[in-house]
């Protein structure tokens, strides 16, 4: 069995595939009203190789203007983001160990060529809160490490319906996608994989 970093959890096949269907439903209805759009990194504009939108309270963006930062409001359509699913909701508090709601969950579509680069969140004030994620669809290797970009890593694979937990010592862990699995799940219609990222940004009250 892999050993994995400190405070880092995996769930596999943690949702079964009728709790996966329904969960993407809700997710497209959470598209149709926030659409995917493709953050840029700071001051250099380049865009990243997702596409992404958010739902809860707040969302996570990124533009070359003002950074990495939480906002109340889609950057396209200037609305408040979509309400997150009541599952998403019931799945924090059975899996988070952390007593206070979620405020933002980020939604990352990945194609087949899409990956994320290794990156500590750090762009909320709660790191006693975990960060919990949720695989939908194509499978993925994830990598993880410690607390320092250069310090040792170790990589698995991610399944549709998998969840990782980092929390504790794992909360500021570097973690990234190294690649796609294209055609290794028929969840979604035309391939692909979908990430959501439940975080909680403010400490409580």
């Amino acid at each position: 069995m892999l050993a994995l970093p400190s405070g880092i959890r995996h769930l596999p096949a943690y949702l079964d595939r009728p709790e996966q269907e329904a969960l993407l439903a809700e997710i497209r209805a959470v598209v149709a009203e926030a659409p995917l759009f493709v953050p840029t990194m700071p001051r250099t504009g380049k865009p990243m190789s997702v596409r992404m939108t958010n739902c809860g309270p707040l969302g996570w963006v990124t533009d070359r203007e003002r950074g990495y930062r939480y906002q109340y409001t889609h950057p396209g359509t200037g609305r408040p983001w979509p309400a997150m699913p009541k599952r998403l909701y019931a799945l924090w508090r059975a899996v988070s160990d952390y007593p206070h709601s979620p405020e933002a969950c980020l939604v990352n579509f990945y194609d087949k060529g899409a990956r994320m680069g290794l990156h500590q969140d750090r762009d909320e004030q709660d790191f006693d809160a975990p960060v919990v994620s949720i695989s939908l669809g194509d499978a993925c290797l994830f990598r993880v490490g410690g607390t320092s970009r250069s310090g040792k890593t170790v990589s698995f694979r991610l399944e549709s319906g998998d969840v990782v937990v980092l929390g504790g010592e794992g909360r500021l862990a570097y973690h990234g996608v190294d690649r796609i699995y294209p055609d290794t799940s028929d969840l979604l219609k035309n391939g692909g994989r979908i990430n959501l990222t439940l975080r909680r940004v403010n400490p409580p009250g």
